[in-house]
């Protein structure tokens, strides 16, 4: 990928990861979507429910959320911050991830979160 050293690429996939992201379509997938994964894949990822809407794309291997669905409803932001919350919960849970020691509480908008002192774990 340009503009992506390998080494940033080896270290992101060196261990599980969920990844988002948005997806303007291509001739051979002419739809606009937001999409998310799990690498490596758990099993009982694929099959756990997401945000109504979304569904998970065999051919892709992630789960598909139309960008038209987002833009229709009601409360778009919502919609949109439901299905990343809940691909990534899909992967957490199915990777059996310590959630507890990997997440933190939503921050407040413009007002950074406190770095810990401590960083030996």
């Amino acid at each position: 990928m340009p503009g992506l050293p390998d080494a940033v690429t080896r270290e992101a996939y060196s261990h599980e990861v969920s990844s988002a992201g948005f997806w303007p379509g291509t001739e051979a997938f002419p739809q606009a979507v937001f999409y998310s994964y799990a690498y490596p894949e758990p099993p009982g990822f694929r099959e756990t429910e997401v945000t109504p809407g979304a569904y998970f794309n065999q051919d892709f291997g992630e789960f598909i959320l139309p960008y038209e669905t987002v833009r229709a409803a009601a409360d778009p932001d919502a919609v949109l911050l439901d299905f990343l919350a809940s691909s990534y919960a899909a992967a957490a849970n199915a990777g059996r991830w310590d959630r507890q020691s990997l997440e933190c509480p939503p921050g407040v908008p413009a007002r950074p979160r406190p770095v810990r002192a401590d960083r030996s774990g």
